[in-house]
């Protein structure tokens, strides 16, 4: 029996807005969106079209919904040729921008809009605009009119436009850039698309641009510090904020980088592991965030033998792609999905007794009707939940494993203050618990048909 595709993959050039409650982003007609991202800084400037839709098949195929990449990319993205041998601008001018290397960024996003994905678009990476930087290129003046030529060219594909390049904008001539660049993107594009900004890390756009009225969603970058830190936190203090917008960690700590590598002493051979991942994923969607974005060291660089080692790589592109954070990811997707996750908001309230910090630290998130609940407990550790913050008589009550994407029934039964003990306990031993109220007719856990 054929089984259903992800619904992302039934719409061609998706195009997107944030919702009515200023807290999610959902598609034109009004469904609701889910933004799960994977990191692909490379992709345009290193892989050639048949390598593109390699990696394109597999992202769709795990449920991905946005693929994160870079026009002027990081790595030698001025000097160095990409796969066809073009560079991106004549002299490293941005009013002179080279057709071929265009064309081949043309065709990769074209190949993403087919499979329904969203390409989140970095016009450029953020030293190019750092002021005095020996390869800053844009200024206040030419950064609006690069931004209507982008603008113009991906007027009609599915891009969410994502300024700032891993760099704050620190001084009053890299806002003026920043904001020059956003007016060039909205003159071109007549303002189809959603803008956010992608900052240093740990930091948050809404540092800088929380009010500027082109920001339409926030990006935080809780970085790769080390592990058991709750990214949570920079979703709760987003949300706090006024107008309220979305939010979501653009940049996590990535799978298979060493941990806190910009700290001297600490040894290359501790890497974040598929645990990492999928804790900053929950922590974050659980703390209220529009989606999430999964990283892996080999694939943002698209590594492989022959090229220089950026942190470590050690395994090719195409081989990390089967990593197991990245299969978890779809596991976190096809959970939020089956219910109607839009509804969700941060609960922490529903705990009455749980770890509150370090890396056992729990998180709630409960349906604004009461109709379901979702707990993430990261080691394993029991959970006292008040049952009453729910609606309805009966409540189905289930473990999700996030690691293998199956569910183990517990009870059906009324409300009280109950105690839930995982199955298992311990460091990599995180589950989440999914309470429903049984009059919402939710599918149990776990029981859903396999997309394509």
């Amino acid at each position: 029996m054929k089984t259903p595709a992800w619904p992302n993959l039934q719409r061609t050039n998706p195009s997107l807005r944030v919702a009515p409650d200023r807290r999610w982003l959902q598609y034109d007609d009004g469904a609701a969106f889910l933004y799960l991202g994977d990191t692909a800084w490379e992709l345009l400037h290193r892989l050639s079209l048949d390598e593109a839709r390699h990696y394109l098949a597999d992202r769709s195929a795990k449920g991905f919904t946005v693929i994160q990449t870079v026009v002027l990319g990081e790595l030698e993205g001025l000097t160095a040729p990409n796969a066809n041998g073009d560079r991106p601008l004549i002299a490293n001018d941005p009013a002179r921008p080279n057709e071929a290397y265009f064309r081949h960024v043309d065709a990769i996003v074209a190949e993403a809009g087919r499979r329904g994905l969203v390409m989140g678009l970095l016009p450029t990476w953020g030293k190019y605009f750092i002021p005095g930087h020996k390869e800053c290129i844009f200024t206040p003046d030419n950064a609006g009119p690069y931004g209507e030529f982008l603008g113009r060219r991906y007027r009609d594909a599915a891009v969410i436009w994502i300024l700032g390049g891993d760099t704050n904008a620190a001084n009053e001539t890299m806002v003026r850039t920043v904001e020059a660049l956003s007016a060039g993107l909205r003159l071109g594009d007549g303002g189809r698309h959603l803008q956010t900004y992608h900052p240093c890390g740990p930091g948050r756009s809404s540092d800088v641009f929380h009010g500027a009225d082109w920001l339409d969603f926030n990006m935080v970058q809780s970085s790769h510090a080390g592990h058991g830190f709750d990214n949570g936190l920079f979703m709760e203090r987003d949300r706090a904020l006024t107008p309220p917008k979305p939010t979501l960690d653009g940049e996590p700590r990535y799978e298979s980088i060493p941990t806190g590598f910009y700290f001297q002493g600490q040894h290359p051979a501790d890497r974040f592991t598929d645990v990492d991942a999928r804790q900053a994923a929950w922590w974050s969607l659980l703390a209220g965030a529009c989606g999430h974005t999964y990283g892996n060291n080999n694939i943002w660089q698209m590594w492989q033998p022959g090229r220089k080692s950026i942190l470590g790589a050690n395994v090719p592109w195409y081989e990390a792609l089967q990593h197991p954070g990245a299969r978890q990811m779809t596991h976190a997707r096809r959970l939020m999905e089956s219910r109607p996750f839009q509804r969700l908001e941060p609960a922490q309230d529903l705990l009455l007794d749980a770890p509150r910090a370090g890396p056992a630290k729990a998180r709630a998130a409960r349906a604004d009707d009461g109709s379901f609940a979702l707990v993430y407990t990261p080691q394993g550790e029991p959970v006292t939940v008040d049952m009453a913050q729910l609606t309805g008589l009966q409540i189905r009550q289930s473990w999700y494993d996030p690691r293998y994407g199956t569910a183990y029934p517990l009870h059906t039964g009324v409300k009280g203050i109950l105690t839930f003990t995982p199955p298992t306990r311990g460091p990599g031993c995180d589950w989440v618990l999914v309470l429903d109220d049984t009059a919402a007719g939710y599918a149990a856990p776990g029981d859903w048909p396999t997309p394509d």
